[in-house]
Formats: structure tokens, C-alpha cells, sequence
């Protein structure tokens, strides 16, 4: 075993290690013994200040009773999922108010089979109508970015002007009342209801 400076992968299985021990309720002078490693190598080890051989890490795992794998299981997972979309790359999509002068750019693409979200930046100039009957599924949170309108939800109206935001039920009828002062630019994320597991 060679010291070294601490990599992520040395550092993610000393935490599994660490972590594994501690829900047992083991000290390292009981993992020591166990695996004939001595006690400052499991500490550098858990420390992620080594990088410790696979048969270190099998002598490790056998004597914390799990497999060798799961010092392994969560690295990859690690990895970034996340999605950018760059501003030139936005999708413009076509909605139910792209008819009346309605911008859509979708900011994330879901290619899975249940959508759990879908945040829109939404558009509107001195071209747009109103158009107060938007109803769809889902519950949606909107932040006004620039410009100022009158939006309406049900029969109730909000003077939104920009940082203000609205959170409502999508299922009842809404949609801008009256354009103010445009251009206006907000953000809509409609969150969809997931069926419970």
C-alpha cells in the first residue's frame, strides 16, 4: 500500500468503510483484528489517505460481513445525471397557447416514460393574446422574470409583477387576464402527481 493524496474513489470506499463499521457498532481495533490489518492502516484507509489493495479491501469487507462489491456500489452512482441545457439549445415546443403568441422553450428534456416535471420559459409580447382557459394535470409553480401582467386562477386575479411567483393547481382554469408591460418572460414548472409506490 502506497500513500498517497486522497482520490475519490479512496475517499468514497474509507467512508463505506466508515460507515459500515459504525452501523455494527465495531471499532477499528475489533476490524483490526479481524482482518490482521493493523489499526493505523484502517485508519488511513477510512481516511481515504491510501489507497488500499483489493486484497486489503477483501480482508476488510469479510470481516464487516459484507461483500467486496458493496465498497464499490455507490461510486458510480455518484456520477453527475444532471442535465444542462444551454441557452442557445433551449427546445421550442408547441402548447396549447402557442396559437395565440405564446413563446414555449422547454428547459429539460424527460425522456422517460412518466414525466415528473416540465419547466417552461414562457414569453409573451405585444402579439399575444390572453388566453385565461389553460387546464392540464399537475400543480405549477410560476416566477414572473420580467414584465407585469394580471394572471388568472379560477376566478380569483394576481397583479404579478417581476420576482413574484404563483403556485396553483393546473387542473383549474388559468391563464394571463391582461398584458401589462411587455415583453414578459416567466418561468412555469408544472409538477405532475406521481402515482405512490
Amino acid at each position: 500500500m502506497i500513500p498517497k493524496q486522497p482520490q475519490s474513489l479512496d475517499l468514497h470506499i474509507g467512508k463505506t468503510i466508515n460507515k459500515a463499521r459504525k452501523k455494527q457498532s465495531l471499532t477499528i481495533a475489533d476490524i483490526a483484528e479481524q482482518s490482521g490489518i493493523s489499526r493505523g492502516m484502517l485508519s488511513k484507509i477510512e481516511n481515504g489517505q491510501v489507497s488500499p489493495s483489493l486484497d486489503s479491501l477483501l480482508k476488510i469487507a469479510r470481516a464487516l460481513g459484507i461483500p467486496i462489491s458493496a465498497l464499490f456500489k455507490e461510486f458510480d452512482n455518484e456520477e453527475s445525471q444532471a442535465q444542462l441545457i444551454r441557452s442557445n439549445e433551449r427546445l421550442e415546443v408547441v402548447r396549447r397557447g402557442t396559437k395565440v403568441g405564446h413563446t414555449y422553450h422547454l428547459l429539460a428534456y424527460d425522456n422517460g416514460p412518466n414525466k415528473a416535471f416540465e419547466p417552461f420559459l414562457i414569453s409573451l409580447d405585444n402579439k399575444s393574446e390572453v388566453f385565461p382557459t389553460f387546464s392540464h394535470e399537475g400543480t405549477v409553480f410560476m416566477y414572473l422574470l420580467e414584465g407585469e401582467m394580471i394572471y388568472r386562477h379560477g376566478k380569483k386575479n394576481y397583479h404579478m409583477k417581476p420576482g413574484d411567483s404563483l403556485t396553483y393547481d393546473a387542473k383549474v382554469s388559468h391563464g394571463p387576464e391582461e398584458l401589462i408591460e411587455v415583453p414578459i418572460r416567466f418561468l412555469n414548472i408544472i409538477i405532475y402527481n406521481q402515482p405512490a409506490p
